[in-house]
């Protein structure tokens, strides 16, 4: 049973931020106002990322550029974590390092194996300005380093080298949403 309302159920759907605009590359502004509009752009988070069907959204992927992002996103154990993560800060990021597949909304129909470790501890705050710490193994340990990469003007592609890197940049120039677009 359901207790409170379902993330993104008021929120809007907004466009996503492509590779090759600027945004998706500038750091994201530390959050002073934990106000009424921070909490519209979670929902707006939350609604687009589930129009999307992704697992993550930070806030520079829909033209914004406060630190916040959210998820819903399993572990490995197949265990949903669902919430939102306002100034984050990567604290932990350990354990094996796993090579997996990595997508992203804002890279749309592609993904590289990605190397990422297999654990991440993540602190900053809710949309109400409460401290949070979450914990992340596996596929959502991924999905955190992704997100937080995010926040800081990076994505997934820039972790890449040699010939996956090479072959990723190639799927890029292809790619129908890339055409006249830089920034790979």
């Amino acid at each position: 049973m359901r207790h409170g309302p379902i993330p993104g159920a008021h929120g809007r759907v907004r466009p996503l931020t492509l590779l090759g605009d600027p945004l998706l590359r500038t750091p994201c502004a530390e959050v002073t106002d934990f106000g009424p509009e921070l909490a519209e752009l979670v929902e707006d988070l939350f609604a687009t990322m589930y129009a999307a069907r992704g697992v993550g959204l930070a806030a520079n992927q829909i033209g914004a550029s406060p630190r916040v992002f959210v998820f819903d996103c399993p572990d490995d154990e197949e265990v949903r974590h669902l919430g939102h993560v306002v100034n984050p800060r990567l604290v932990t990021a350990d354990g094996v390092v796993v090579r997996g597949p990595e997508g992203c909304l804002s890279l749309p129909g592609l993904e590289a194996g990605t190397e990422r470790h297999d654990h991440a501890v993540v602190e900053g705050f809710t949309v109400t300005g409460e401290p949070v710490t979450i914990h992340g193994t596996g596929f959502f340990a991924r999905c955190l380093q992704h997100e937080c990469e995010h926040l800081a003007g990076g994505v997934y592609a820039d972790r890449l080298t040699g010939w996956r890197r090479r072959r990723h940049a190639r799927q890029v120039a292809r790619a129908a949403w890339s055409r006249g677009r830089t920034g790979g």
